[in-house]
Formats: structure tokens, sequence, C-alpha cells
């Protein structure tokens, strides 16, 4: 690493809107070459000190000062951050996904010449940033036939093509799987190497640790510190008690299960593709959870555990789909979401902005959508009752907002997760699908999601939870089942699971275990 000097300096920078000081005499130091991450939960100022940078909050909307290369910026605009080398990638993703990869690396940036776009120009220059980010794709390939990863891989290319000097990154491996994970942090690498600065703004400490060779911890809007991970000994833990402002001496609340009988068992149960004619995503899978038991369902990403749980509730994904579904000890035959809905069977989904909630509607609308039925009194919704219902909720989730009024979409994901929580406990199931309950947001409101997990199966619910993070599962389930190719591939007690061996059974295509 290159630490000539300082390539960015942002000083005092307070950020207020009514009612809320999102960030106050925030101080931020950037080495030139370095690979600097920032951390800090939801809700600490990272995204807004991002936006105060880079012009999407201009100059003269907030206090503060910001140098780059020693010189005073006063961006009005995006592209006045641009224009210095200053480019940030967000965690929702802007392309345009019916144009292809070349057109939306020089959306804005055309290769052009006399008025007209050069395509020839356009689609090498494409080929050869394509080819410097280790992308193997035609640049004439449309972004909507591309992967998460992949259309990560070209929001960089675009960096790239507007010579970038600072890349800031939020939250860029979130939706990642591990192998493209790993291969952004090396192209990250690679940059450092050649002199590009980058910002990471991350929850996930494994990869801060990995790859950063500065943090700086923000809590409640304000700078905290900057260690250097090589000589300040920094660690996982000691970056977390940074960002909650206490010790978290067990990232698991402690929890002594009652379990008691079955109450959900799925029995060679196969699942077919609704878009591929003849391809069988899940192939006679065996699976039962009791109650007050917690179940973890491990896979790769493709290993089918999604499909696995939507094709139990109510058949809302596949075709073909064959096998045996009990509840209680007894067959049932759930056609469709509210047959599964009736029957005491939630699902929480893993994309929680697209299929979760609502976000233009506000809590009190998102919390009751699951079961009106249960608020109508002759046909009509009982508005105050509804509003009953969800204040509860939000107070005894915890769920961080002025009233139940508030709109879901300008919640923290945190706070958004325990809205999704809230809607399907408010339908009182006895079975509830927990899919990556806890992606995309901090260790402080993971705490508290586990916590509510906890609360759940001591109620006598029984709670399975899909997770990518093997340490979530290890921390919180009391068994586990392993998924790979669409095979249940072993299901292994809490105490005899390990890391490795939960990787070895899902990367290896063994034998299905019945439970």
């Amino acid at each position: 690493m290159s630490a000539a000097g300082t390539i960015l300096r942002m000083h005092g920078i307070t950020k207020t809107f009514p009612g809320v000081t999102a960030v106050q005499d925030v101080d931020l130091d950037v080495r030139h070459g370095e690979i600097h991450a920032i951390c800090g939960e939801n809700g600490a100022g990272k995204s807004t000190l991002m936006k105060v940078l880079s012009g999407v909050y201009p100059h003269g909307s907030y206090d503060g000062e910001i140098f780059f290369d020693g010189e005073p910026c006063r961006f009005s605009g995006i592209r006045d951050s641009e224009s210095r080398g200053i480019v940030v990638i967000h965690q929702e993703l802007a392309l345009a996904p019916n144009l292809s990869i070349a057109e939306n690396i020089f959306l804005g940036n055309e290769r052009a010449s006399r008025g007209f776009i050069d395509w020839n120009r356009t689609n090498a220059a494409a080929a050869d940033l394509l080819r410097r980010i280790g992308l193997r794709e035609n640049p004439t390939t449309q972004v909507l036939d591309l992967g998460v990863g992949k259309q990560q891989l070209v929001e960089i290319a675009k960096a790239v093509a507007k010579r970038v000097r600072l890349l800031i990154l939020d939250e860029p491996t979130a939706a990642l799987n591990d192998e493209d994970s790993r291969h952004l942090l090396d192209l990250l690498r690679g940059f450092r190497d050649q002199g590009i600065t980058c910002v990471i703004i991350s929850h996930k400490l494994n990869e801060v640790m990995a790859v950063a060779d500065r943090v700086t911890i923000l809590r409640d809007g304000r700078t905290i510190t900057t260690w250097s991970v090589a000589d300040d000994e920094v660690t996982e833990d000691r970056i977390i008690a940074g960002m909650v402002g206490r010790d978290l001496d067990h990232r698991f609340p402690p929890r002594e299960p009652r379990i008691g009988e079955e109450v959900l068992r799925i029995e060679d149960w196969t699942v077919h593709s609704p878009t591929q004619h003849g391809r069988v995503i899940v192939r006679g899978a065996n699976l039962s959870v009791r109650r007050g038991e917690i179940v973890g369902l491990a896979g790769l990403i493709g290993a089918g555990r999604t499909e696995l749980a939507m094709s139990v509730f109510g058949r809302s994904y596949g075709t073909g789909i064959t096998g045996r579904l009990y509840k209680d000890g007894r067959p049932v035959h759930l056609r469709s979401v509210r047959e599964a809905i009736d029957h005491g069977i939630a699902y929480a989904t893993e994309d929680r902005k697209r299929y979760g909630l609502n976000l233009i509607e506000d809590i009190k609308r998102n919390v009751s959508a699951s079961a009106l039925r249960k608020l109508a009194r002759r046909g009509w919704v009982d508005d105050n009752e509804e509003f009953r219902v969800a204040d509860g909720y939000r107070r005894s989730m915890n769920i961080k907002a002025p009233s139940v009024a508030s709109l879901t979409g300008k919640l923290s994901g945190g706070n958004q997760q325990k809205v999704v929580l809230s809607k399907w406990i408010f339908t009182d199931p006895d079975v509830l699908i927990l899919d990556e309950p806890t992606r995309g947001i901090d260790v402080g409101a993971k705490y508290e999601i586990y916590t509510i997990v906890n609360r759940l199966a001591d109620e006598g619910k029984g709670v399975l939870v899909i997770s990518s993070e093997l340490p979530e599962l290890l921390g919180l389930c009391d068994r586990i089942y392993t998924l790979a190719e669409g095979r249940i591939t072993g299901e292994v007690p809490r105490a005899e699971a390990t890391q490795e061996g939960l990787m070895t059974l899902m990367t290896v295509h063994g034998p299905e275990v019945a439970p």
C-alpha cells in the first residue's frame, strides 16, 4: 500500500434532515492507494456521508469541508465529483437492464464522433474494460441476462471508464455468492496495486479484515475512531464493540431449547423448474421441524434452498411437485399461499424489498397485509384495530420509527426486516420459514433478530432458517440440514456441527439422509 499522503479529507461534516441529524461533525481521512473500510450499524451515517462526498447532497446542503488532493471541493452534483475521479457504486445497482453491457458502461459518457455513437469503438473499449476486470462476457450482452455478481462488475467497469481515482463501494458483496465475493475482493486488491484508492462500506467483517488497510467506525452519526488493521491489532470483536458501543461477548443470545412434537415434515419432496422443462430443482428431499425447534438449511447458491421453501409454502415455486407434506402428523395438500397461511405456515422471503414489503406503504398496512381477515368487521377493515395491532408490534419488536404511519421504505434494513417478521407473526403461524433473515443488516440488528427468533421458538413455533452464513446457522440452530444440487446431503445436530463439516456436505454430493 502506498501511504504517500492523503487523497481525501472530510472535516466536520454535518448533514441534517427535518427533525433528524444524520451525521454530525464527522471527520474522515483516506490515504492514496489504500483500501479503507467504513463500518457502522444501519443508521450510523455511512451512506449519508458518501452522498455528501459524491454530490448527491450538494455543497450548501451540509456543513463542513471536503478536500480532494489537497484542494477544497464544492460539488453541486454527481457529475462534479465524477469529473474529479470520485465514483460511488451503491448497493442498489444503477444499470439499465434492457441495454447492453457496452451501452451501460458508456451511458452518459458515450464514444461518439460528429454527433453519432461509434459502436465499433464503443464495443471495443468495453471489451478492453471487461478484460481488465476479469469479466468474460460479450459487450453486446444485455445486462438483464447477467447475474448479480456480473452486474456488479459492469458497475465497476463503468467506474474505470470514468478514470476513477477514488472508488467507493456500498455493501458490494451483500448479494453475491462466495465465489463472486472472492473475485470482487481480489479485484479491489488489484486496484490498490495500480494506485486506485478504494473505500468499502460493509457489514461483512470477515471481508473487511481480509482486504482493508484501515477501518473507520461510525456510530450514531459520529466518527468513533480509525484503526490500522495491521498495526492496531484489529479484530472482528473489536470492530463490533466500536460499532454498537458495547462489547458483545456473545453474538447470539442464550437459549435453552424446549423441543416438542413434530409440527412439519416433508417426505420424498421433488420440485421441477417452472421455466426449464425437465430440470429437477429439488429431488426426493426429506426434512422435519419440531415445535420449539430452530432448524437450519445450509447450501451454496443454486442448491435449491429457496425453491424448496417456496414450494412448501403453497406451491409458490415450481411445477410437477410430488411428495408428501405433513402438518402435526396429518397429511395436507396446500395448493396456494392462502391455504398455507390457513394451515399455519408462513414464509419470510430473502428479498424483502421486492417481495416481502410494500415500500411505499406505511408500517401499519405492511403488518396487516397477510391477515386482513383478522381485522375485518362485516367486510370492512377496522382501522382502529389495525393501528392497535401494528403499534403493538412496533413496540414489542423494537421497530425504530416514530409511528406506524412511517413509510416502510424509509426504514433501515434491520427495521424493515422486523416489519416482515411482524407481518408473518400476525398470521399466528405454527411454522415460520425465514429465508436469509439477516441479509444486509448490521450486527446490532442481527442480535435483535436472533432474539426474536428465539422468542418464537420458546413460544412453541417451529422455525426453519435458511442462511448463507454458516456461523449464523451454527450459533442459532438446534439442527442443520445441508442441501447440494437439490438433494438433502446431511442432517447434523448442533453439538456436532462445524463449518468445515457443513461445507463438505454442501459441496460433495452425498447420500440423502432421512430425518
